[in-house]
């Protein structure tokens, strides 16, 4: 609102809410300060985890950053921002999204004593973003190469990564596991080394020991053969997949039919009847004996695919089917008449299984699959959701350190590293930025420092004595939570991809200079909640009342 010789003019509508200057800037801060503590204490391997009970009353138990941000109903604008560096870190590198978040915020703490310095936050994002730059140049000095047939080193990774949510009994196993599915989906392209991870599919089934968790070289389907009297087992399979329907088609837009005699009906029964019957003659001509179908499949076209001794699937998921073609070299064919026996794909068994209490499709024995399946396996739902969160952590981590052949040491010695390294260039900047790049360095000791509050140890003595360790050039020694001190990383098999560190510091650094450049914050009215009041005062004018 404005006035104009004493007449207030109004410029925002009314119940609009305007936050400027400092106090904007103090709010932005705290609301990011408090999600970076909410995930604090889950960091490491000896983090806490979070119980989240959505609005339904389904229970999520996790210590994965990014589960728990997405989960957590947030509202605060500035909290949603760190919400988005967690989610751009799982979607970019799949792990290291509680590190991100938590350097956010402490990035932020430490903004907040330059600006009571009365440094210009401008200064202070300039110091940042140069500090941050810094950063990334030394991560790759400090990197170590790692080859991709050195298998051993994959694992210590996937290890790494998997370490603390829940995998602790099965680690081996799983590690293994984790390497055998991302080394078999990788492909050289222009002597690059190219990895999807979504290649590598993730089924759950509750109801077995973890130890029980297998790795099938094809795809495991959670769906049941649609007819009893098909086979349940083929051998040498030649799989037909299809992405439309084997029904008749009904037409596009309303039509009429008018029948006036029996005869008429039984002709138009007929037709539908030889309609359906060709499409299964094609499929047998053809040489199927194994059909995925994306949607549904007509009863009559379940009998005929039957009696043909044709193992049939309905209503395959779209990511599915295109899993499918990937490992068995299928093409997904969308009309029947153009099929021809080159389209179909080859596996050596498709069988339909037993697992827990459902019954589920495994095809297996592809020749050269580019899409596996890892079947987790746990005692509740709870635990395989957070085995299969572990799981899919490392296969991210692990398709990264291929891809890019570097690594990290783990335990917060990068952190440490970068921090002595900053603090040393930072004089040589001149001006107040010199400010801002030495609270970046220090901002980067909260990762050491949590890891070791995480595992109840004194965090000022391991702070101290890794300063003492990295000084004397030390630089993969960190924080060994199991043993309580600070030892070298590397030799205790503690990795951690170089891409996903670089992603956590930039991607933090991003969002604390957004957040410090915002002076204004104006707030509509909410929409939903005007709505739910004139509903609320409708009702209650009604005359019932």
């Amino acid at each position: 609102m404005a006035t104009l010789q004493g007449v207030p003019v109004l410029i925002l509508k009314e119940g609009t809410q305007r936050t400027t200057g400092r106090d904007a800037l103090r709010m932005n801060i705290t609301a990011a300060k408090v999600i970076a503590e909410a995930v604090r204490t889950t960091l490491g391997p000896r983090g806490m985890d979070k119980m989240l009970v959505d609005s339904l009353g389904d229970i999520t138990i996790t210590n994965d950053g990014v589960t728990i941000l997405k989960e957590m109903d947030v509202e605060h604008p500035a909290a949603k921002m760190i919400v988005e560096v967690a989610k751009a870190q799982d979607s970019e590198v799949g792990d290291g999204t509680t590190t991100a978040v938590v350097l956010a915020g402490e990035l932020l703490k430490k903004a907040e004593e330059l600006l009571d310095q009365d440094v210009h936050p401008t200064i202070i994002a300039k110091g940042y973003r140069l500090a941050c730059d810094k950063a990334m140049e030394i991560l790759e000095e400090i990197a170590i190469p790692v080859s991709k047939d050195d298998e051993e080193t994959l694992k210590l990774i996937a290890k790494t990564a998997m370490t603390g949510k829940g995998a602790e009994v099965a680690l081996e196993k799983l590690a293994d596991i984790v390497v055998k599915a991302v080394k078999s989906v990788a492909q050289e392209r222009d002597g690059k080394i190219v990895v999807d991870p979504e290649d590598v599919k993730i089924e759950k089934k509750p109801g077995a020991s973890i130890e029980e968790t297998m790795l099938v070289d094809g795809i495991v389907l959670d769906k049941e053969v649609v007819h009893p009297a098909m086979p349940k087992r083929v051998e040498n399979a030649k799989i037909l997949l299809i992405d439309s329907a084997l029904e008749v088609k009904e037409t596009e837009i309303d039509a009429k039919i008018r029948i006036t005699d029996p005869e008429m009906l039984q002709k138009f029964i007929e037709q539908e009847e030889k309609m359906i019957k060709e499409m299964v003659d094609r499929i047998v001509q053809a040489g199927a004996n194994v059909v995925f179908c994306q949607k549904g499949i007509d009863d009559l076209a379940q009998y005929y695919l039957a009696k043909a001794g044709i193992l049939a699937v309905r209503r395959v998921k779209k990511s599915d089917i295109e899993k499918l073609a990937k490992a068995t070299g299928a093409k997904i064919v969308t009309n029947l008449r153009d099929l021809k026996p080159e389209d179909l794909g080859e596996a050596e068994l498709v069988e339909e299984r037993k697992v827990g209490e459902d019954k589920m499709v495994f095809v297996t024995g592809c020749k050269n699959p580019r899409a596996v399946t890892i079947l987790v396996r746990g005692g509740t739902e709870h635990i395989v959701d957070e085995i299969a969160r572990g799981i899919e952590d490392a296969v991210r981590a692990v398709s990264c350190a291929l891809e890019d052949g570097k690594v990290v040491a783990g335990g917060g010695a990068p952190e440490i590293e970068l921090s002595l390294r900053i603090r040393e260039w930072a004089p040589s900047l001149g001006g107040r930025e010199q400010l801002a790049a030495e609270a970046f360095a220090q901002a980067l000791e909260i990762i050491p420092r949590t890891l070791a509050e995480n595992a109840g140890l004194d965090p000022i003595d391991i702070l101290v004595e890794l300063r003492k360790a990295h000084e004397e050039g030390k630089v993969t020694y960190g924080v060994d939570v199991f043993e309580g001190k600070v030892t070298c990383m590397k030799e205790k098999g503690v990795l951690e991809p170089l891409r996903v560190k670089k992603q956590a510091i930039s991607g933090a650094t991003e969002a604390a200079i957004m957040i410090l450049r915002i002076d204004d914050v104006i707030a509509a009215k909410g929409l939903e909640k005007e709505k739910e009041k004139e509903k609320g005062g409708e009702e209650f004018s009604s005359p019932e009342f």
